[in-house]
């Protein structure tokens, strides 16, 4: 027999040791000691050192057959090995792009699981991938990165590519906060970070009823004693066990999942990004079935009936259940701090909304034609919820349906102009007014000062930053444009220029001039407004200069993203933390960093079909492949039979 001793949840570990090692000396019993044969190790794949657990726990690994068997596998996913050039968050394309299902003609970008933020039972997606000619075009561009030594053969090409689009489990792989398993729906590809179970027949309740033992502290406990506390790759849940269900288990394993799901899915309905979308906080009690301490409640109360079931299941008594609660608090709290890495994106939601600053901001989405506000009047009936493993939509409930009439009409572009019809701090008001909400006295203040800084903070997820209200003002802030990115188009800032720009510098230079012709007769509030004015003309002609420079060449593409289709535009924002992020991807574009952009081929043709004929993962991303020149095989060396007496 071999003595361990665990210090992992001691403050003092010297003096635990010390105390420890005299208890020993003394025959007296520490609960820091663990007694055992080394051999025992073996029963768990890889005999780890998990000498803290029962032999019974230990023992489950043979007595249950592991999670990869005849009925159901873990597979790893898609890695793009460029997320920058193949990834978006979904609001970036065109929801009539987004796949529903593995193929669909013209449609082009589908769903990804990519692991991200701790999720149990339900997930938030909001990245999409290019997956052009049902991955073709990806697949081509890993190829040729690794013919010209920029990819390893092991990221050249898309894992498991036959497994996409089928309903399954997927989990993050990197997670500080613990496993944590949730519903796959069938149009999602999964991701090396996010990879994904799938049983054989595509069983709705066999998925259910795993996605509870998966998420249960029983099935925790056993991956805890597998590996280092935050690191579940796939090996690690190919073996660990998972025991077989009667009919009766399984359907009461899958209701509490699909509870939870549904729950957890109405939490989220008041998120303006998420897919389940519907109403702010503010208003979201208006369609029933929302009581956020009443949700709360119930999930802790399902994940203790889940884990009661699953500790039966597994055979676990309440010893285990303490050393499995013991344990797992010991390793969470060791190695938080240590080396492994959280991939995901669980700094995402870390900063609660504001319930006012969301409401304003789903107003703001009203006046554009983003939300629908007459779910809020009972106007329109809320849709019915879907199940857990529907397709993920195009669009979230709460969107404004293809075909309905929007809250105003407009050409893309709104302003912060007083009086003006396309006023948006006046349509924001109005959208309150409409739906019976409380108006802030100070929207327009709001609209300018907090706005846009709190709009970049809640579109961007997934390290990428996605703002779809764009506001491009003068240098003083004194007159901006409200320009909505799902409307962008080559013509935009011609419109910007014709529509609003120079019909107000008109109006401006009128009021100039008729203060002007008052001469001596001007009173000192004239002469402050004057020079107001003035100014405020000298800018709104910059404003009009820099458009009418940057408009003749502007052609954007939705392909290439936000922070690539803003680029150009970034001397017309004034926050500066989003100024700087588009300055120095201008930067890059100019130096050729992202060649594969369409605006770069707008802005450089020359110089990127050049690049194509000697890159062909540049050639393939363009659709040029044709330009591309195979360079010659460089000739073989003969070796010559060594002449004798040479060299001797």
């Amino acid at each position: 027999m071999t003595l361990f001793l665990r210090l992992l949840d001691t403050a003092d570990k010297e003096n635990a040791l010390a105390s420890s090692i005299e208890k020993l000396r003394n025959g007296a019993i520490s609960r820091l000691v663990f007694s055992l044969a080394p051999e025992s190790f073996r029963r768990v794949p890889t005999s780890p050192f998990a000498y803290w657990v029962s032999e019974h726990v230990r023992g489950s690994f043979s007595r249950f057959p592991a999670l990869n068997s005849s009925r159901r596998e873990a597979w790893m996913g898609l890695s793009t090995g460029s997320n920058f050039q193949w990834l978006r968050l979904y609001w970036e394309v065109p929801c009539n792009l987004l796949l529903s299902r593995r193929s669909e003609g013209g449609k082009k970008w589908a769903y990804l699981a990519k692991g991200g933020e701790f999720a149990s039972f339900y997930q938030k997606v909001h990245v999409v991938v290019d997956w052009h000619g049902d991955g073709q075009s990806l697949g081509q561009w890993k190829l040729a990165e690794l013919e010209m030594g920029r990819a390893s053969e092991n990221n050249s090409k898309c894992w498991n590519q036959t497994k996409y689009f089928r309903p399954g489990i997927t989990w993050s792989a990197r997670s500080q906060k613990g496993a944590s398993f949730r519903a796959l729906p069938p149009n999602c590809i999964f991701g090396s970070k996010g990879p994904a179970i799938l049983t054989g027949d595509n069983d709705p309740e066999e998925l259910l009823a795993l996605i509870a033992i998966t998420n249960s502290s029983a099935f925790e406990m056993l991956l805890s004693i597998q590996m280092a506390f935050g690191s579940y790759e796939v090996g690690v849940i190919q073996r660990t066990p998972v025991p077989d269900l009667l009919a009766d288990q399984r359907a009461k394993l899958a209701s509490a999942a699909r509870r939870a799901w549904s729950l957890k899915r109405a939490l989220d309905s008041i998120d303006e990004v998420s897919l389940a979308f519907s109403l702010p906080a503010t208003l979201r009690a208006r369609l029933g079935d929302y009581d956020t301490p009443a949700i709360e409640s119930e999930l802790v109360r399902i994940q203790n009936e889940v884990d009661g079931i699953a500790t039966n299941l597994y055979g676990f008594s309440e010893a285990d259940r303490a050393a499995m609660q013991a344990g797992q608090s010991a390793v969470s709290e060791g190695e938080t701090n240590a080396s492994t890495v959280d991939e995901g994106d669980e700094e995402d939601d870390a900063v609660p909304v504001d319930q006012t600053a969301g409401l304003l901001s789903w107003a703001v989405g009203v006046a554009f034609g983003r939300f629908d506000w007459r779910l809020a009047t009972g106007e329109r009936t809320a849709l019915s919820e879907p199940e857990p493993f529907d397709p993920l939509p195009a669009k979230s409930p709460g969107m404004l349906p293809d075909g309905a009439a929007p809250f105003h009409d407009h050409a893309g572009i709104l302003l912060d102009d007083p009086g003006h019809p396309h006023d948006l701090a006046r349509l924001v008001e109005e959208v309150l007014a409409r739906v019976d909400a409380p108006v802030p006295s100070d929207v327009r203040r709001w609209m300018q000062r907090d706005f846009f800084a709190f709009h970049l903070q809640r579109y961007s997820k997934s390290r990428r930053k996605a703002p779809i209200y764009w506001p491009l003002a003068t240098q003083s802030g004194s007159y901006t444009l409200w320009v909505y990115y799902p409307s962008l188009t080559s013509q935009t800032l011609y419109t910007a220029i014709n529509d609003f720009v120079e019909p107000k510098l008109k109006q401006v230079d009128a009021d100039v001039a008729a203060l002007r012709n008052k001469g001596s007769a001007r009173t000192r509030d004239d002469e402050k407004q004057f020079e107001t004015l003035q100014t405020f003309e000298l800018e709104l002609i910059e404003l009009r200069d820099t458009l009418l420079k940057l408009a003749p060449t502007y052609k954007p593409n939705h392909d290439d993203g936000v922070q690539i289709a803003a680029a150009p535009l970034w001397s017309l924002f004034r926050h500066k933390p989003w100024q700087k992020v588009l300055k120095e991807t201008w930067a890059k574009l100019e130096k050729g960093d992202y060649e594969w952009a369409h605006l770069a081929m707008n802005y450089w043709p020359e110089r990127v079909r050049e690049k194509c004929k000697t890159d062909k993962s540049l050639a393939i991303a363009h659709g040029l492949k044709d330009l591309y020149v195979e360079p010659e095989a460089a000739p073989k060396k003969t070796r010559g039979r060594k002449k004798a007496g040479v060299g001797e």
